[in-house]
């Protein structure tokens, strides 16, 4: 197996991941904050685009923890490696600071966004 840890330190909301290359698939854990945790889980596979049968997308389902928010972070997550990467994707997140406003949050989902891309990116070199 092979594993990749990294990090986005932008702004005030660092986000971390550690992912694993398991065969043609991959899992991707994701944290920051003060506590992190594993507040959800994605998964998603990889399919034709439903509009344009060239385009690969990706289908989700997702599991949260009760009384957790991490479940829009792991399916934009998940979709977005597995459309891009054409592998079967896990991710599980947990993230948490107190008392966040949009902004923060926008943030944060941002920097996850990044993450991924970049998280993608060092696979692609790798295969």
């Amino acid at each position: 197996m092979r594993r990749f840890e990294l990090s986005i330190e932008e702004g005030n909301y660092p986000i971390h991941s550690l992912s694993l290359l398991v065969g043609e698939d991959l899992v991707t854990c994701i944290w920051g904050g003060t506590q992190p945790h594993i507040g959800a889980v994605g998964i998603a596979l990889p399919r034709p685009s439903i509009a344009d049968p060239n385009i690969v997308s990706s289908t989700s389902s997702v599991f949260t923890v009760l009384g957790h928010k991490e479940d829009e972070l792991v399916k934009m997550v998940s979709e977005r490696l597995s459309a891009r990467l054409q592998k079967n994707v896990v991710v599980a997140a947990g993230v948490h600071w107190d008392h966040l406003e949009e902004d923060a949050i926008i943030e944060i989902m941002d920097n996850c966004r990044v993450l991924a891309e970049k998280v993608a990116d060092v696979i692609e070199r790798e295969e």
